[in-house]
C-alpha cells in the first residue's frame, strides 16, 4: 500500500508489479474517456431510480400521514437533492479525478479522513447495497415461478449470485458493453413508470380524484415525524453522485458532468412525484401502507392481464441499478489503490480492454461474500450515519477548498450559498439516524471507526517498516493477479495527480 506514483517500465525493487508500455508507444495505459453524455445521464438516473419507488415508497407517507404533505415532502427532497448534486458538479469539474466523495475528502482533508471513507464503503456500504440489490433481482425473478409460496432460499442466492457474477463479467470485459447494458435498463425502467404515470394522469382525467379530497387532512404536526419523512425521501433520491465515480472516464467532463447531472435530476424528482401521484390515484393509503410492493398491487388494480409487466419491471429496476453500483463501486476501490490506500493490484488495467478487471473481480468477491449472511438486509441499517456524514464531509471539504483555494481553476463555480444549505442539511441527516435508529447508527460508527488501526498499520507506517511477510505477501499476490488478469499498472496524468 505504497503511495502511488506514475507507473515506471521495469519492476520495482519493493516487489510491486511493473507497467509496460513501450517507448514511442501513443497507446498510454490508462482508462479510457468512454462515456458520453447519454451514458452519463443513464448511469445517474438508472442508479437513483432503483427498487425503492416500486416496492416501498412508503417510508414518506406512513411519516407525513396524508398524501398532500408527502407530495410535498417528495418535492422538498428532490430540490435538496439537486443542491447536493449541483456541489459535486463543481466538485467534480474542479477535482477532475475518479472516486466521488473519496477523492474530494482525499484532497481537502488528506489520507487519514479519506482512507475511513474508502473503508466503510469496502467493509460495508457497497457489499452490502449490492447483495441486497441482486437478492431483490432475484426474488422478483423466481416469483413467477413459485407463485404460491416462497421460492428455497439456496435458488434465490444463487441466481443473485448469477446476476453479480454476469455484470462483473460485463464491466470488466469493455466499458462500453458495461454503459450498454446501462442505457438499456434505464430506459426500460423509465418506460415503466412512465406507464404508471399515465395510467394514473389518465384515472385522474376520468375524475378519480377521490383520494385526493382533503389532500392535508390528518398530516403529521410532529416535526420529528417530518423529519423522517424527509429523511426517507432524500435516502430514495440518493445515487446522484455515481457519475463523479467515473469522471476521469467522461468525455469533455467539463462540459457533460455538470450537464448529465442538470439533465438526469429533474427527470428523477419529476419521476418520483408523479408516480406517487398515479399511486393515490388508485390506492387508498391503507392499501400502500399494507402492501409490500405498491407498483404491484397498483398493477393488480388496473393492468389487469398484463399484471406481470411490473414485477418484471422491478427486475429490470434492480439489474440496471446493480450495473451501475458495480461500475462505480470499482472506480472507487481502483482509485484508493492508485492512492496507495489500497494494495496495488487494484488499480490495475487489462492491457487490451482498459478495464480495472482486479478492481472489479474484488468488488464481486465482496458481494459474493456478503450474499452469503442470511440477513443482510440488517446490514444495509448500519451505514445510513456514515453515508452522510461523508457526503457532507465532502461538500464541507468544497467550502474548504473555496477558502484555502480562491484562485483554483474553476469551470463550474456555484454560489456559496447551495454548499453552505447542503451542509446543513447533512448535518440533519447525520442527526436524524442517531435519533430514530441510535443501536444501528452506533454499529456504523464503530464500523468506520475499525479502519483506524488498519490505516496506521498499513498506510501511514512506511513501507520498509511493515513486517517483511506482509510485504513479500502483497508483491507476490500483485504479481499473481497482473499474470491471472492480463493487467499492468495504471499511469496517471502528472498534471491531474499534482
Amino acid at each position: 500500500m505504497a503511495s502511488y506514483s506514475p507507473t515506471a517500465t521495469q519492476e520495482a525493487s519493493n516487489g510491486s508489479p511493473p507497467s509496460v508500455k513501450s517507448e514511442g508507444s501513443e497507446e498510454s495505459m490508462k482508462l479510457k474517456k468512454e462515456i458520453s453524455l447519454l451514458n452519463g445521464v443513464c448511469l445517474i438516473v438508472g442508479n437513483m431510480i432503483g427498487s425503492g419507488i416500486f416496492v416501498s415508497p412508503k417510508g414518506v407517507l406512513i411519516h407525513s400521514a396524508s398524501y398532500g404533505l408527502s407530495l410535498v415532502v417528495w418535492t422538498i427532497g428532490g430540490i435538496f437533492s439537486v443542491f447536493g448534486a449541483l456541489c459535486y458538479a463543481e466538485l467534480g469539474t474542479t477535482i477532475t479525478k475518479s472516486g466521488a466523495s473519496y477523492a474530494y475528502i482525499l484532497e481537502a482533508f488528506g489520507g487519514f479522513l479519506a482512507f475511513i471513507r474508502l473503508w466503510t464503503s469496502l467493509l460495508i456500504i457497497e457489499p452490502t447495497s449490492q447483495a441486497v440489490i441482486a437478492i431483490t433481482f432475484s426474488n422478483y425473478m423466481v416469483q413467477p415461478i413459485f407463485p404460491t409460496c416462497i421460492a428455497p432460499y439456496l435458488a434465490n442466492r444463487m441466481l443473485a449470485a448469477a446476476c453479480i457474477c454476469l455484470l462483473t463479467f460485463v464491466n470488466c470485459a469493455y466499458v462500453k458493453w458495461g454503459t450498454r447494458v446501462q442505457d438499456f435498463f434505464t430506459y426500460a425502467k423509465v418506460i415503466a413508470l412512465i406507464a404508471v404515470i399515465i395510467t394514473g394522469l389518465v384515472k385522474i382525467g376520468q375524475g378519480h380524484t377521490q383520494n385526493f379530497e382533503g389532500l392535508f387532512e390528518g398530516s403529521s404536526q410532529d416535526p420529528g415525524g417530518i423529519a423522517l419523512a424527509l429523511y426517507s425521501a432524500l435516502f430514495s433520491y440518493s445515487g446522484w453522485d455515481t457519475l463523479n465515480f467515473v469522471t476521469e472516464e467522461i468525455k469533455d467532463p467539463e462540459r457533460n458532468l455538470p450537464l448529465a447531472i442538470a439533465i438526469s435530476m429533474p427527470i428523477v424528482t419529476v419521476i418520483y412525484i408523479l408516480t406517487n401521484v398515479a399511486y393515490y390515484t388508485i390506492l387508498p393509503m391503507n392499501a400502500i401502507l399494507d402492501s409490500d410492493a405498491v407498483a404491484v398491487t397498483f398493477a393488480d388494480q388496473v393492468f389487469g392481464v398484463m399484471n406481470w409487466t411490473i414485477p418484471l419491471a422491478v427486475a429490470l429496476s434492480c439489474f440496471g441499478g446493480l450495473n451501475a453500483s458495480i461500475l462505480a463501486s470499482s472506480r472507487l476501490f481502483f482509485v484508493g489503490s492508485r492512492e496507495g490506500h489500497l494494495p496495488d493490484s487494484l488499480c490495475m488495467i487489462h492491457v487490451h480492454r482498459y478495464t480495472p478487471v482486479p478492481a472489479l473481480l474484488f468488488n464481486g468477491l465482496m458481494a459474493l461474500i456478503y450474499l452469503c449472511v442470511e440477513d443482510v438486509f440488517r446490514l444495509i441499517n448500519y451505514y445510513s450515519f456514515s453515508y452522510w456524514f461523508f457526503v457532507g464531509l465532502s461538500i464541507l471539504g468544497q467550502l474548504y477548498l473555496r477558502w484555502k483555494q480562491p484562485d483554483r481553476k474553476r469551470p463550474l463555480k456555484l454560489s456559496l450559498f447551495y454548499p453552505i444549505i447542503f451542509c446543513l442539511l447533512t448535518v440533519f441527516l447525520v442527526v436524524v439516524p442517531l435519533y430514530s435508529d441510535t443501536v444501528n447508527s452506533l454499529i456504523g460508527i464503530g464500523i468506520a471507526l475499525s479502519g483506524v488501526p488498519v490505516y496506521f498499520l498499513c498506510c501511514y507506517t512506511p513501507a520498509h517498516k511493515r513486517p517483511l511477510r506482509l510485504r513479500s505477501f502483497i508483491a507476490k499476490s500483485g504479481v499473481l493477479i497482473q499474470k491471472v488478469c492480463y493487467s499492468v499498472l495504471t499511469e496517471m496524468d502528472v498534471d491531474k495527480a499534482e
